[in-house]
């Protein structure tokens, strides 16, 4: 049986979706295309082999007519413009209701049991960027011990403490609960542990970070672990999907960390899917709206493409794919409604332009296409 190596570059979106509006999202958003015109080109010469300047406009990445790869992008169908919904799409699951989001921080209830699960009332309750919030408030909590609760734009629940103050298994031992007590209509998508360690004016979040996310349905990967074909996760994939299908996941510090990882798995595992996450440059770039950082990303990645090109052996397919945008260069911090790449290699049935493609799941099928199992 052969590979299937998905890599997911989390948040690198090829253009506003038609609805972007209803998301509170310009039409001009286009998280590749606005970072390579903000500094006048990117140096992406393996991925423009692979089509990538097809599938948008790139300064810097010629559109040229590959037959090494299938190319195009993919129109979300869920409702949402979040990692979860991105993910779970990609597996066959379709949003059609959104989970619930909280511009005006949480509801009374919700910060009463969060505050009974930590023996004291939290910090802020707002939606703000994690970095600015833990400046902020990160003294205040060290002095008192109460967390600082917080979200954003996306349906999350996030909750950072400083390493020195709540130890790592207190903070994990709070998000599992109030996991539990967040069910419909509170069911947020995701709860967040956010660890940071530091000083006053010199606070850094860690790797310590955990995602405990609503339970799916059932789903590609609990059939791809029902025929006994492991799913090998590298970063937050586990989390996504809150274990389910995972048969081993490896937790990553960084994007050269998860691509080591990722090349490992290659080179040990003969079967099944590798199912990769690449947060930086969300996290790190996206939201921080660093345009140098993300454009740095894209071509540190690219640089890497020989190496996994030349780990595949027959029979294997290659993919890269995003789950939604958040372009460095649009205002706010949040998230943007967009098309995503699809990049496929080692499909002897598909070359070349693929034009739009409804839905995610495309990626499902690619996955059920390589380790079919009839």
């Amino acid at each position: 049986m052969p590979r299937h190596v998905t890599i997911v570059l989390d948040s690198a979106g090829v253009g506003a979706l038609e609805d972007a509006a209803a998301f509170g999202d310009a039409s001009g958003a286009n998280t590749i295309g606005n970072t390579a015109a903000a500094l006048g080109r990117l140096n992406l010469p393996h991925f423009e082999e692979l089509g990538l300047g097809n599938v948008t406009d790139v300064a810097g990445v010629a559109p040229l007519n590959s037959r090494r790869a299938a190319y195009g992008r993919l129109r979300e169908k869920s409702l949402g413009k979040d990692t979860i919904t991105g993910h779970w799409e990609m597996v066959g699951i379709i949003t059609s209701i959104p989970f619930p989001t909280y511009p005006r921080g949480f509801p009374p209830e919700i910060v009463a049991m969060f505050s009974q699960v930590a023996g004291k009332p939290p910090l802020a309750n707002e939606p703000a960027s994690g970095t600015e919030i833990i400046e902020r408030l990160g003294l205040q909590h060290q002095e008192t011990g109460r967390p600082i609760l917080y979200t954003s734009a996306d349906s999350v629940f996030q909750v950072a403490v400083h390493e020195d103050t709540v130890p790592l298994s207190t903070l994990y031992d709070w998000c599992e609960r109030a996991r539990q007590h967040l069910v419909a209509p509170n069911n947020v998508n995701r709860v967040i542990a956010r660890p940071f360690i530091g000083r006053s004016g010199a606070y850094a979040r860690t790797a310590n970070r955990r995602d405990y996310a609503v339970a799916p349905p059932q789903n590609l990967l609990d059939r791809l672990a029902t025929h006994g074909i492991p799913v090998h996760a590298v970063g937050k994939i586990s989390d996504i999907y809150d274990g389910r299908g995972i048969a081993t996941s490896t937790r990553v510090v960084d994007d050269a960390q998860a691509l080591e990882r990722t090349l490992e798995l290659m080179d040990r595992v003969d079967h099944g899917l590798i199912f990769t996450n690449l947060n930086d440059f969300d996290s790190k770039f996206g939201h921080r709206r660093d345009v140098r950082g993300y454009a740095a990303a894209l071509e540190r990645l690219d640089a890497r493409i020989p190496e996994l090109l030349s780990r595949m052996q027959v029979g294997d397919r290659l993919l890269f794919t995003a789950d939604h945008g958040c372009d460095p260069t649009a205002p706010g911090s949040d998230h943007t409604r967009e098309y995503v790449p699809f990049i496929e290699v080692g499909n002897p049935a598909r070359t070349g332009p693929l034009g739009t493609l409804e839905g995610l799941q495309t990626v499902g099928a690619s996955i059920e296409e390589t380790l079919r199992w009839n």
